[in-house]
């Protein structure tokens, strides 16, 4: 590289140096003037003929290199396709060297001669600033530069001795390959770091000095590298490196050396530049030169960049190091990115011709904190209502950075950044304005608010209740914030051969997981880092601890830790050792865990009331007192649930299909692309839920419907996920989520969504509220519905919603005659089980919880209660027909319930809500009777009236089976069949549900073995051929199956639907005897309302086997 004019005399200068020395000798100082006489004769030495001669063979020797390739090329068979991309990749790598050797030898000359044009700009040429000369801000600090100056080489030899007594050993003993690692060179040059300014803040905490010192360093440091035994060499040669730097001397102490530790960081990202050698050469190719930098300064800003800094103590047993190195935030700071107005159009068509808008979104940054908003298309004037939480640590001297980017394919256009000091939130405490876009023109909207950090639980009810009605997107308001301090372990488990593991810790909370760094080699780890979790609600979070081997495969030790001790601890703080389970006997954690409370203080905030909202704080409204210890309260004779029972909906989620998916799959070692096997993942309210796999397509089609039951608590989220099924580990296809909030308050929500964090992809969900509504009226249309939507790859869907309620037991029996038992209840309901928690040692426990279940056939199903006791086993049970529910005023039932062993009773509450969709795609059909010969159709009941039911409960199942009407026509002399037949515009799709038969006649001694084949005329092959179950022995089966066919709803119209009810003629023979058909002309039925019908059987000549 070439040395500036001003560097100093140099032992061997390039005659491009000498020009330039002696150009202007009056300007140079007096070390240039060196440069004119390097030699003792005073002459320059000049070259000679044969080195002359040597430089001639050189040059032509290295043209002669270049041809290499060429000759190769052609030899090989290759195009010259090859040669020119490899000739562009050498012009752009020597483009982008060029371009930073030019960089440092601007900025050493810029160092070099900054006093002379300091001077020159004050007029002050040739003299140096006179010491009253002061800046009132930014000091200038030249005899701290004269120090570092000084210092400068000891320090290389410093470092020179670190790297390669301490560094170079740790990675040659990380890895197998690099044990012939080592460090060939190490020199920090000639180029000091130089200190631009120093700012002290006054007036900061009074245990603390603050200074903030612009640093730039332009250096021509030179590191060598080489592993030998794969003769690779790397390298750096100079460097670029300017930013802020705050130094914080803290704590100050009474004792010598006055300050107990220094901290150092910078608080916003420096700007880096590195010149590569060696095979690090690669690293200045045009693309990987700025990718290559950016992970570096990643590493940087890991180590140096806040929330992150570089803590010295200066004197031993330093208390609370860890706070030290990762202090508390000094406060919350809740950005409402709200809209923008006034923006730059940036998006031209036809070359420029035609001007259109912009597609606008938002990065805002805090420190290393950054979020990216969504793009708002084709809009000027966006409005995004998107909120961020960043965590400050530092006032004065962080700032929130806004810019606002117009996205497109390639390169997003620049819009505009706004800056703003934290400072300016403190003071206002709520910041709500217009702030104009710098570098570009318009404005953005922005509310910010600042909040405290309370040490106390006191206000966090109020808190939590704020938040609830607060709408937040893409994630709901944080309540706290917890830091977790890790300190240390102890006594680990062996991985296998009584190896010493390599443990690290991963703690999740939710859906958020940060990780430790890894400690090799020992079974006593020391981390000694902090995490930092935001946190919506405190009360009911919990802190998962996995401590694991490097390899995340071995589990080492395990906890969870329910976040709501640390609100009865002190200060909500706890320090302690903690007991690890799945691990050691004698294995534990040293964590300190401390929360904080987010207040907003501000007298513009009103905190809403909701009347029985839980949480909701009233101090008049205080419960009375149930009876002193001597007088016991009378026995209750109803429940009383809180007011948020049985307020829950049951969320109908649709996963239809997707598009445009990215393909994953790749083939003979990826040379081949082939597609993706796509699937759906999705969670809500601790459940998830998965799609079947459609192999090979990007535009799969599911058509899967799932069923969750959901609360009203704001800020959940649907979160979908769609992966590509692989053998080993399944590659990720995009996610998305949507807020519960919407489909709640809305009702129903049918959508493409975009698929985040991959380039393309979409997904259409369909989803549905479905509110239970205590009425019987409608649950016939209910499972006519059910059926008629229901899809043949998802489960049955529901048809009622039932919610329990256990409140309490009494005279449960005693354990061996005398001692009272730890009893607990379990309700099932099908597939699904709830359990209580145990009461101990009482016959008569006060549960006071409740449990919901999903009811897909109201009529058969029951409710099954057992109570039991802990080392007991059973004390008793109860089984509750659900069909008594369905008789039972507004379909509840409320009482004390005898338990089958005759001894005990238990109070609870069992009601059911009826699940009336109101987007199912199916009209409701006319409430009139249309009587033919052939057909009869049903009465079905008006939606929302009152249950006109005074029948038992079995003749109530068998109505609800059939709901004939009582103006029904005897059937034929061959019975009837029970059809309902609809046409599906949405699949795409005609369907047909078999309910059953009744009245078939029977031929023989014994009742036939009936089921049902249909076929779509006039195609009599198997393709269009459906056939039901078999039913034993009876002459009124019910067979509830349902079949479809994939055609277009014209085709449809020109079919008939043939329906034949046949029986096996015997055990031993394939014949098949034909009960009776009926044919059904599509072009004369109505398609459209899926109303079942009674059909009269025909008798047919044709009595062909099936």
């Amino acid at each position: 590289m070439e040395r500036s004019p001003g560097e100093g005399p140099s032992p061997s200068p390039s005659p491009m140096d000498q020009p330039s020395a002696s150009s202007d000798p009056t300007d140079q100082p007096p070390a240039a003037h060196a440069k004119l006489d390097p030699g003792s004769g005073g002459q320059p030495a000049g070259p000679g003929a044969a080195g002359e001669a040597l430089a001639v063979l050189t040059s032509f020797g290295r043209r002669l290199l270049v041809l290499i390739p060429v000759y190769l090329a052609g030899a090989v068979g290759l195009s010259v396709g090859f040669v020119l991309f490899g000739l562009a990749l050498y012009l752009g790598w020597r483009r982008v060297r060029d371009e930073k050797e030019r960089s440092l030898r601007a900025a050493r000359q810029l160092l070099d001669d900054e006093e002379q044009l300091t001077a020159k700009t004050l007029y002050m040429s040739h003299r140096e600033l006179p010491a009253w000369v002061s800046f009132p801000d930014v000091e200038k600090a030249e005899w701290l530069n004269k120090i570092v100056a000084q210092v400068w080489p000891f320090l290389g030899q410093y470092m020179e001795k670190l790297l390669a007594e301490t560094v170079a050993p740790a990675v040659r003993g990380s890895n197998p390959h690099l044990q012939t690692f080592t460090f060939t060179r190490v020199e920090l040059g000639e180029k000091p770091l130089r200190i631009i300014g120093v700012k002290v803040h006054p007036g900061q905490r009074k245990e603390q000095i603050l200074l903030d010192l612009n640093i730039s360093y332009v250096g021509d440091v030179q590191i060598d590298v080489e592993v030998k035994k794969y003769f690779c060499k790397a390298g750096v040669k100079g460097m670029q490196l300017h930013g802020v730097l705050r130094v914080i001397l803290e704590p100050l102490i009474g004792d010598l050396p006055i300050v107990g530790a220094v901290s150092m960081f910078f608080i916003r990202r420096p700007t880096l530049d590195i010149n590569w050698t060696g095979m690090t050469n690669l690293l200045d190719i045009p693309g990987l030169s700025s990718l290559s930098d950016t992970m570096i300064m990643d590493s940087i800003a890991a180590f140096l960049v806040l929330p992150n800094r570089l803590l010295v103590p200066l004197v031993p047993d330093l208390q609370d190091v860890a706070q030290l190195r990762s202090p508390l935030p000094r406060g919350i700071i809740r950005i409402h990115l709200l809209a923008a107005r006034g923006l730059s159009s940036k998006d031209k068509y036809v070359k420029g011709l035609i001007e259109g808008k912009s597609d606008p979104y938002a990065l805002v940054r805090l420190g290393t904190q950054t979020f990216c908003s969504r793009v708002i298309d084709e809009e000027l004037n966006p409005q995004w209502g998107e909120t961020y939480e960043v965590m400050v640590h530092e006032v004065p001297g962080q700032e929130i950075e806004v810019e606002v980017f117009d996205k497109d394919p390639d390169k997003d256009d620049f819009l505009g950044r706004m800056k703003l000091d934290v400072g300016k939130v403190l003071q206002a405490g709520v910041l709500d304005d217009w702030f104009p876009l710098q570098g570009g023109q318009g404005q953005v909207h922005l509310r910010l608010e600042w909040l405290s950090l309370l040490s106390d639980a006191e206000k966090l009810e109020q808190v939590l209740q704020w938040n609830r009605g607060v709408s937040s997107r893409p994630e709901p308001p944080s309540a706290a914030i917890l830091v977790v301090y890790l300190d240390r372990a102890q006594d680990l488990p062996l991985k296998k051969g009584n190896k010493e593991p390599n443990p690290m810790v991963q703690l999740s909370i939710q859906d958020v997981t940060q990780e430790s760094k890894a400690v090799y080699s020992t079974n006593c780890p020391v981390w000694e880092e902090a995490f930092r979790f935001f946190l919506q609600d405190p009360q009911s979070q919990e802190l998962d601890v996995q401590v694991k081997d490097d390899s995340r495969a071995l589990t080492l030790g395990a906890l969870t830790l329910p976040l709501a001790r640390l609100l009865t601890a002190p200060e909500l703080t706890l320090d302690q050792w903690f007991q690890l389970s799945s691990s050691g006997p004698n294995s534990r954690l040293y964590m300190k865990l401390l929360m904080r409370i987010l207040y907003l203080d501000s007298s513009e905030i009103r905190f809403p009331t909701v009347p029985g909202s839980p949480g909701a704080w009233d101090a008049d409204s205080e419960s009375p007192q149930r009876g002193s210890s001597v007088d016991a309260p009378p026995r209750p004779s109803h429940t009383t649930p809180d007011s948020q029972f049985g307020t829950e909906h049951v969320l109908r989620i649709h996963v239809l299909e997707a598009q445009d998916l990215i393909a994953k799959d790749r083939f003979l070692g990826g040379l081949v692309k082939g597609k993706s096997d796509p699937y759906v993942k999705l969670k809500l309210a601790g459940r998830s839920f998965r799609s079947h796999v459609v192999r090979e397509d990007l535009n799969p089609r599911w058509n899967e419907v799932f069923e969750v039951i959901v609360t009203s608590v704001p800020g959940q989220e649907l979160e979908v996920e769609v992966f590509d099924k692989d053998l080993d580990k399944d590659d990720f296809l995009g996610r998305c989520k949507v807020s519960l909030t919407t489909v709640l308050n809305s009702g129903f929500l049918d959508e493409w969504l975009t698929l985040e964090d991959v380039p393309s992809g979409r997904l259409h969900l369909r989803l549905e509220r479905l509110t239970p509504r205590p009425t019987a009226a409608e649950l016939e249309e209910v499972l006519q519905v059910n059926s008629l939507i229901q899809t043949q790859k998802s489960a049955e869907l529901a048809a009622a919603l039932l919610s329990v309620y256990m409140e309490r037991a009494e005279d449960l029996p005693l354990r061996k005659g005398t001692k009272p038992p730890n009893p607990y209840a379990t309700v099932t309901v099908g597939d699904t089980s709830h359990k209580t928690k145990t009461v101990s040692q009482t016959s008569a426990p006060v549960w006071d919880e409740s449990a919901s279940f999903l009811i897909r056939k109201p009529h058969t199903e029951s409710l099954e209660l057992q109570v039991r006791g802990e080392g007991t086993g059973l004390l008793g049970s109860l089984s509750l027909p659900l069909s008594e529910l369905l008789v039972a005023d507004q379909l509840c039932l409320d009482r004390w319930f005898t338990l089958s062993s005759g001894q005990g009773q238990v109070l609870l509450r069992a009601q059911l809500g009826i699940l009336v969709s109101q987007h199912s795609g199916v009209e409701a059909p006319s409430h009139s009777y249309s009587h033919s010969s052939s057909s009869l159709s049903e009465e079905p009941e008006l939606w929302g009236g009152p249950p006109h039911i005074t029948s038992s409960a079995p003749e109530l199942r068998q109505r609800l089976t059939h709901v004939d009407s009582p103006l029904e026509a005897p059937a034929g002399p061959l019975g009837q069949v029970k059809l309902t037949v609809w046409y599906y515009s949405e699949e795409r799709k005609l369907v047909s549900i078999v309910h059953g038969c009744r009245a078939l006649r029977q031929n023989g001694r014994d009742p036939p073995d009936p089921y049902v084949s249909l076929l779509l005329l006039p195609d009599k092959n198997r393709g269009t051929k459906r056939k039901t179950s078999q039913k034993k022995r009876t002459l009124s089966p019910e067979f509830n199956e349902r079949f479809e066919w994939e055609l277009p709803l014209d085709e449809a119209l020109r079919r008939k639907l043939d329906v034949s009810v046949k029986s096996n003629s015997s055990f031993m023979s394939r014949e098949r005897e034909l009960l009776g058909k009926v044919q059904l002309d599509l072009a004369e039925t109505d398609l459209s309302q899926g109303v079942a019908r009674w059909y009269d059987l025909m008798d047919d000549k044709d009595k062909g086997s099936s």
